[in-house]
């Protein structure tokens, strides 16, 4: 379908203000769709993966339409995970910026509740949340449903894997039948099927087919890094690789310009295209692209439909794209006409789901990319100014340059070595000679196929945890210490990745007569406590306990985190079973 502009789906001007500032040029497919029936007020029932950009498909219709009198909450999306709560009520934040008052509360187990239960207190009109956390606030009667307006479902077939649709269902019960519902699910399980039927009535079904298809001859590598340290990471690349035309691929508009100047201050010569250029202006920039006067073009993806330039040997995803599609149409500007290409993509903490989303889509690994050490990168911008001095030195036109310095060096008191350090020194700009560590210690899963594949080649899977090949992490995360700042956000990501890692057996104080199942387990320890899933061995239900093996090295305020962290109201008041 040929996609409209966001103007035309009928978003509240304020959102659209919003969104146009944020440099958003086109819907994605599912936006397209999605928008203009919720704004409809219709049940929804949506089948996508995740990275296409179904977030906006629900907030951007859902805040044209909050009632701004309303003081109890008029939206509640239920999501699988935390991180996924906390991404989701960032994107409500952000897109309502414009909106006078609005407030959004994210809602999720392993933290203090009392701040949870201030902010319900307060005027808010979205929040987000776990099934587990939300039905404790429900019993608690500090959450009210009966004026939610309406209810998100969010990656459904997800709460199914990890434990919670049971939790699910009973939240559904308690809206009223006035509420209008969207659920989204990447499959369509049986079980979830039958809530759509019971829940959503005559929904309308959107559905955004997953055709990716990567081409077997690019290169494609990941970089994982905080948002500030992309610049940097982007300039070292361009110094190390060595390449052709790049084409540079960010979400907005105002990046473009952004990352072009910025690129052109270090050096490189780059140019942006995007939709707000005239076509005589973006054909000008291709031109100089093609003949070779320009070696990197900084786009968004609506500007960069249909370019085919066969120079292009490197394509960077600056910003990981809105979906899976995207993605590829992005890569396939490179390895034209049959050449090897490169495809790098700059993956932050809370984006490692999209890229495990378009690993599973395109069916083809995407590997770590090891980034140039610091002391790489000195050696080789010493070695340019080492080669540029030395032919400079050889020009006529030094004489009285030469003299200058003298004239400085004597009415200063400064000699001559002193000059030349500080023009080096001054000369830097953006690229310093001894440039500081980029310190890539983001802590994320294992991408999709890497999972698959390591499932495959080892026996004794249940007992085995392999974790992220993160080529930017330290070598024994297991026996590092945990600071303040990570134990508040109780990571345990196991990932030497050279041998298996021991499991150990616990012992928790739930079983089949407090009725749960290993599902409700995993769903628990790796919603609540932040250990992935995979992460977590063989658990054996008894009648009043249970056990589970977990990796070994759990730091102690996990540990300590964990045993008071519930299941069905119960605490799990882990201890370890020495054996």
């Amino acid at each position: 379908m040929t996609l409209s502009k966001f103007s035309s789906l009928g978003i509240k001007p304020a959102i659209l203000k919003t969104i146009q500032n944020l440099g958003y040029e086109a819907p994605t497919p599912i936006q397209a769709m999605c928008i203009p029936v919720l704004l409809s007020g219709k049940n929804l029932l949506g089948t996508a993966q995740t990275g296409t950009g179904k977030t906006a498909a629900f907030a951007l219709p859902l805040l044209s339409q909050l009632d701004d009198k309303q003081e109890t909450p008029q939206i509640l999306v239920l999501t699988p995970t935390r991180e996924l709560a906390i991404q989701v009520a960032e994107a409500f934040q952000s897109y309502a910026r414009n909106v006078s008052g609005f407030q959004v509360l994210p809602i999720y187990g392993g933290v203090d509740i009392s701040v949870q239960l201030r902010g319900l207190k307060r005027s808010t009109q979205v929040v987000v949340g776990t099934p587990g956390r939300i039905l404790d606030h429900l019993r608690r009667r500090s959450l009210n449903l009966s004026q939610i307006k309406t209810l998100v479902l969010d990656e459904a077939d997800e709460m199914l894997r990890m434990g919670f649709i049971d939790d699910v269902e009973k939240i559904l019960s308690q809206t009223s039948i006035e509420c209008q519902r969207a659920l989204f699910s990447a499959t369509m399980p049986s079980r979830i099927k039958n809530i759509a039927d019971t829940y959503l009535g005559d929904a309308q079904h959107v559905s955004i087919s997953a055709k990716t298809r990567t081409v077997a001859q690019i290169k494609q590598n990941y970089l994982t890094l905080r948002s500030h340290q992309k610049l940097d990471a982007l300039t070292r690349i361009l110094e190390v690789e060595p390449f052709d035309g790049m084409l540079i691929f960010v979400r907005t508009k105002s990046a473009t310009l952004e990352i072009a100047e910025k690129l052109e201050a270090r050096g490189y010569t780059s140019a942006a295209l995007n939709g707000d250029l005239s076509q005589s202006a973006r054909e000008g920039t291709l031109k100089r692209l093609k003949q070779g006067s320009l070696d990197i073009v900084v786009a968004t993806d609506v500007a960069a439909r249909g370019l085919d330039v066969k120079r292009i040997s490197h394509v960077i995803n600056y910003d990981v794209p809105y979906d899976n599609e995207s993605y590829v149409h992005r890569i396939g500007r490179t390895g034209r006409a049959g050449r090897e290409g490169r495809a790098i993509i700059f993956v932050t903490q809370k984006e490692s789901r999209l890229l495990r989303s378009i690993e599973k889509s395109t069916r083809q690994r995407i590997v770590p990319f090891k980034l140039p050490s610091s002391s790489e990168v000195r050696d080789l911008r010493i070695q340019q100014i080492t080669e540029r001095l030395v032919r400079t030195s050889k020009k006529p036109e030094l004489t009285k340059f030469r003299a200058l310095v003298d004239s400085i060096s004597a009415q200063n008191g400064i000699d001559a070595t002193e000059i030349a350090a500080i023009l080096i020194y001054e000369g830097q700009k953006d690229r310093p000679i001894f440039p500081t560590n980029i310190n890539c210690d983001i802590k994320h899963g294992d991408t999709f196929l890497t999972q698959k594949l390591k499932k495959r080649n080892k026996s004794t899977s249940a007992n085995s945890a392999h974790g992220p090949s993160d080529s930017c992490r330290s070598k024994h995360p297991l026996k590092r210490k945990v600071t303040k700042n990570q134990s508040k956000k109780r990571y345990f990501v196991p990932n030497d990745v050279s041998s298996n890692i021991k499991m150990l057996k616990y012992r928790i104080e739930v079983g089949r007569d407090d009725g749960i199942t290993a599902a409700n387990i995993v769903g628990a320890i790796a919603n609540e406590a932040g250990i992935q899933s995979h992460y977590i061995g063989q658990i054996k239900l008894q009648k009043n306990f249970s056990t589970v093996h977990l990796p070994e090295g759990m730091p102690r305020q996990l540990f300590t985190h964990l045993r008071k962290v519930k299941i069905r109201q119960k605490e799990l008041k882990i201890s370890l079973i020495n054996s």
